[in-house]
């Protein structure tokens, strides 16, 4: 039997931290009892937020920040002052260093200061955050930097000295610095920073202004009379003859998705996509802006200049991706609207063929036929009794053991470590190099708490060389040399390879209902999750063994820090995983009798969500299309003006097989234009491959593929051990034994939009 020493000191075997990892998550008083068994070993004083030495207190964060600027300074000044072939040889590396060094701030604060209910860490985190992203973009202008950097690539003695990590890393940062206007006048450099702070500014607004310009429609008794009791529970007004209720959010969708009354669903609809004309005004100048940024570095547009380190690499490859993906879900959109357009009929008891399937009707037929297919099957939803949280977690790991040789294992937390009492602590353990990562999850719902499932990367894998160390130990002579290196934070140290390795530190956010807090000495119900939850789990810890498992030498290209098309494949892939009758068979049991979960309810279910897949993905790729042509050159090119409503429309009426009405004006409500800025397609884009990679290797989950241990090894060594230090078409090109995927280009993205969005 496998065993391994905490660094709690506590011996576990592989059976009992399997069976400990169920109980911490579905028993608050196991969790506590676990904690309070273990307490003789942790020191009682605070050791600080994730171990970070500095965090014991939000004060911490200054001192923290300052620490970083002097470190960074001393490492800029090495590098600009490199002159030996060993020091210029060193320039990657000392980079990575000082790319690492900010980020162990600035990702930890930006993590505290959205998650943290202390309200004075979150202060604290904030200004910490600003301070040191105010010194990040100095250093980022710094021509001297940039300069070093271009003379070492440019010597090919120096290039051949490096290994494959740090000449991407060097390629990686000189692509970046480039992004930064380093290279232009002064005076065009002042025009870039103030365009660059403009659009910030007017992003945040549009973000935050993004609301309908008629907030409530009023319905009377008559159009009222299929409506689901949820709409009349939450309406925002009652009166004699009906009721108001809101335009967005979730009492309009169930209202658009159960009201009968049609002229009810299209005034509902239109008035909720509908923006305010001052809300179009800053988009038009948020667009604007960032077309004149990319002007001033040279780039026709912002899409041009925002893919240029992508695997797209261009806007004609994006879009020879999402044309091949509209002729790929052509078919099932026209079968899934035939479908629609029956029901539509009998509904109305009318065969009049002018009657067409409507923008407002989607959600109510759709919903009218999962009723009907609900009504089929004849037996209530008790999925959920098989998915206690703590059987899932469970099931993860089991998982990732047979797939990658890796487990969890639960951990008790020092004083001060975690920002919540509900938060959980699991080590992930290698079969071969031991403790490899550190996994803080924080699942359980609370007041204040966003409601959005995240993952977050808060320190990167990294090897600490033996100079760092010594470093270390000079600088801080009364701490452990170790402990220092990293801030107190977890390292490990390799004695086959004699190598030491900063791990990977990671934050799971989900907002699952807690344990129930009953009398501790019975037996309570855990927390139960629906499906979509058990799919949104293994969706995050998809980037969760992403960062764990991309163990790189390098911080720029370790985990998840990859092109951004390409860093969704793991989590999307893991959706899959969710849905496979051998990966549920290793956890998936009652809470109560233990009994296996059947299958056929996961069956009904998945077909349940199939219905209308090919309508919502041609609403994905319309939104990709549109978020292409906003980052063109239309902003300032189009001729009358730059009108996004006309763009919209004229992109809806080409590829949707719906009418938009020519009243509403969507665009004013899409928040991720904001955050992708010509990168929408990638989720559609790593769809397709996931879709791929389940079929040609994991066998679609036939045979037990879905928990072979040579398919997982075949996507650990192709894929997720590079991180972002190898190009993802060599990558895919390797993994699918697929040599036109090699190089890339719109032939390559075309051809991933054939393989269509298979889930």
């Amino acid at each position: 039997m496998a065993k391994l020493t905490s660094r709690k000191g506590l011996v576990m075997s592989d059976e009992s931290d399997n069976d400990s990892l169920r109980h911490v998550f579905d028993s608050e008083s196991f969790w506590r009892q676990f904690n309070k068994s273990l307490h003789s070993t942790i020191p009682s004083s605070p050791r600080g937020l994730f171990e970070n030495r500095y965090l014991t207190r939000p004060e911490g964060f200054t001192h923290f920040s300052r620490a970083t600027v002097e470190k960074c300074q001393r490492l800029v000044a090495g590098v600009v002052a490199a002159s030996t072939f060993e020091e210029r040889r060193l320039i990657p590396r000392n980079l990575d260093r000082l790319s690492d060094c900010l980020c162990r701030l600035l990702d930890l604060a930006d993590f505290v200061r959205s998650t943290h209910p202390d309200a004075a860490f979150r202060e604290a985190s904030t200004q910490a955050y600003a301070s040191l992203f105010e010194f990040m973009n100095v250093l980022n202008t710094t021509p001297d930097l940039k300069m070093k950097l271009e003379t070492a690539l440019a010597d090919p003695d120096i290039t051949a000295s490096w290994t494959e990590e740090e000449e991407m890393v060097a390629r990686i940062l000189l692509k970046d610095f480039s992004k930064s206007a380093i290279d232009l006048p002064d005076d065009r450099r002042r025009t870039f920073v103030e365009l660059s702070n403009r659009i910030s500014l007017l992003g945040t607004k549009f973000v935050k202004e993004m609301r309908p310009e008629t907030s409530t429609v009023t319905l009377s008794n008559r159009q009222l009379k299929e409506a689901d009791p949820l709409v009349l529970q939450h309406s925002s007004k009652r009166f004699l003859n009906g009721i108001s209720i809101p335009t967005v959010g979730s009492v309009a969708f169930t209202a658009l998705s159960s009201i009968g009354d049609e002229a009810a669903r299209r005034d509902l609809y239109v008035k909720g996509r509908t923006a305010p004309e001052s809300q179009l005004q800053t988009l038009r100048d948020f667009l604007q802006t960032r077309t004149m940024v990319a002007n001033l570095s040279n780039y026709k547009s912002y899409a041009e200049m925002n893919l240029s380190d992508k695997l797209a690499q261009t806007p004609a490859a994006v879009t020879s991706f999402l044309k091949a993906l509209v002729r790929d879900n052509a078919s099932l959109v026209r079968q899934e609207m035939d479908e629609m357009l029956i029901m539509k009929k009998l509904k109305q008891g009318d065969s009049d063929t002018s009657i067409q399937v409507e923008a407002w009707d989607r959600d109510y037929i759709q919903a009218q036929q999962n009723n009907k297919q609900r009504s089929r099957s004849r037996r209530p939803d008790f999925m959920s009794a098989y998915f206690s949280l703590g059987t899932v977690m469970q099931g993860l790991s089991r998982l990732f053991n047979q797939l990658y040789g890796v487990r969890l294992v639960p951990v008790a937390v020092s004083p001060g470590e975690t920002w919540d009492h509900d938060v959980r602590r699991l080590d992930v353990v290698d079969e071969s190099k031991g403790h490899i990562a550190v996994l803080y999850c924080d699942l359980f719902s609370r007041p204040g708490k966003s409601p959005n499932p995240a993952h977050f990367t808060l320190r990167c894998s990294r090897r600490i060389y033996p100079s760092e160390i010594e470093e270390a130990s000079t600088s801080h002579p009364d701490l452990d040399p170790l402990q220092a290196v990293n801030d107190g934070m977890a390292v490990s140290h390799d004695p086959s390879t004699n190598t030491t390795w900063q791990l990977p530190t990671i934050a799971l956010i989900c907002d699952f209902e807690a344990p129930n807090p009953k009398d501790t000495k019975q037996l309570t119900e855990p927390t139960l999750l629906s499906f979509r939850s058990v799919q949104t789990l293994f969706h995050e810890m998809g980037h969760a063994i992403h960062s764990i498992l991309g163990r790189t030498a390098c911080h720029v290209v370790s985990g998840t820090r990859c092109a951004t098309d390409f860093a969704e494949l793991p989590s999307v892939l893991m959706e899959h995983f969710a849905a496979d009758p051998h990966v549920l068979g290793l956890f998936a049991r009652h809470w109560q009798t233990d009994a296996p979960l059947p299958y056929d309810m996961v069956a009904e279910r998945l077909a349940m969500d199939r219905k209308g897949q090919g309508l919502e993905t041609e609403h994905q790729i319309l939104l990709a299309m549109l978020d292409q042509a906003y980052h063109s050159d239309l902003p300032l090119t189009m001729a009358g003006g730059f009108d996004s409503t006309k763009v919209l429309q004229d992109i809806f009426d080409e590829y949707g097989s719906v009418r938009e009405p020519r009243e509403t004006s969507a665009q004013g409500f899409f928040g991720h234009l904001v955050e992708y800025g010509g990168t929408y397609y990638s989720y559609l884009f790593d769809r397709a491959i996931a879709g791929r990679v389940w079929q040609e290797v994991f066998d679609g989950g036939k045979d037990g593929g879905a928990i072979s241990r040579d398919r997982g090894q075949r996507f650990h060594d192709e894929v997720l051990r590079w991180g972002g230090s190898r190009d993802g078409w060599r990558c895919l090109a390797s993994l699918l034994g697929d040599g036109k995927l090699r190089y890339g280009g719109p032939e390559a993205m075309a051809e991933v939009g054939k393989w269509g969005v298979k889930d």
